[in-house]
């Protein structure tokens, strides 16, 4: 019994997948505290599917897959908060009809590329085909995001709670908004070859949604977020093994379920709360 349990630590593509789990877990679950409370999970899926041309186009010119990935997403972010600034269109409006462009535009040059090359692992992940090289570039993004967003948490929490707060506070709204920008892009750049691009939107807003469920502390939200992220990636990889299912999609439904659990449970304390009032 003991042997069958420990039979996926045996393989080596399998430590690769715990261990690019690991590393991506941190960065995702604290991010998505942020993007749950600023309300900007639309704009993580926009930015996630609309990196997609970006990584085409680099692979065509020959250049890094994270560099095309990186700016097409910082282009993205920043050309739609340039638009919904300087129009009357509402910000989930902007967020729609760029993210659908961009990814129009993904699709249309995917397509249309003839070589042996497959990218499908940029859409889907792939988990069990990590290299050194994707753990090591994988590792120091999550490295820079995880120490900026827990150097800057208080100021990152005042602008997504209350921006107008924040700019009377005297802190810089812009650099802290386009920061924010900046590391949700870096953070897709890092999960690009573990959930791909299609799942990584779940990783950036499940854990936070999860723990603003359970919590009111935005400390302890940071903490049960990233709990939560880590087990999840951990038994989704687990269990793909045994399942024999893509470890991606697996996580993400242990995520859909914990997510499930938590709001039935929160209801139930809201009912009971209710009733010890009446």
């Amino acid at each position: 019994m003991i042997d069958m349990l420990l039979l996926p630590f045996q393989f080596g593509f399998m430590r690769n997948a715990f261990l690019i789990a690991a590393i991506v877990a941190v960065p995702t679950a604290l991010l998505s505290c942020f993007l749950v409370l600023k309300g900007w999970a639309l704009m993580g899926d926009a930015v996630t599917h609309a990196v997609l041309p970006g990584i085409v186009l680099a692979y065509i010119f020959g250049f890094p897959l994270i560099l095309g990935a990186f700016a097409a997403g910082m282009f993205t972010a920043v050309a739609t908060g340039y638009l919904a600034e300087n129009s009357r269109v509402k910000h989930d409006t902007v967020m729609g009809v760029v993210f659908s462009g961009m990814f129009g535009l993904g699709i249309v040059l995917y397509t249309s590329i003839t070589s042996d090359a497959h990218l499908d692992h940029i859409l889907f992940g792939n988990m069990l085909g990590v290299q050194a090289e994707d753990l090591w570039t994988a590792g120091l993004i999550a490295l820079f995001v995880t120490v900026a967003l827990l150097l800057k948490w208080k100021d990152l929490m005042l602008h997504a709670f209350d921006a107008a707060q924040a700019r009377a506070s005297g802190l810089p709204v812009g650099l802290l908004h386009y920061g924010l920008l900046t590391i949700l892009s870096l953070a897709i750049v890092a999960t690009m070859s573990a959930t791909g691009l299609i799942l990584a939107v779940g990783l950036l807003i499940a854990p936070g949604a999860i723990a603003f469920l359970v919590t009111r502390s935005f400390g302890k939200m940071l903490a049960i977020s990233v709990v939560v992220c880590l087990a999840s990636m951990f038994a989704g990889v687990y269990a793909s093994f045994f399942l024999d299912s893509a470890p991606a999609p697996t996580v993400i439904l242990i995520l859909t379920a914990v997510f499930i659990v938590a709001f039935a449970y929160k209801t139930r304390l809201n009912r009971k709360a209710s009733a010890a009032m009446a």
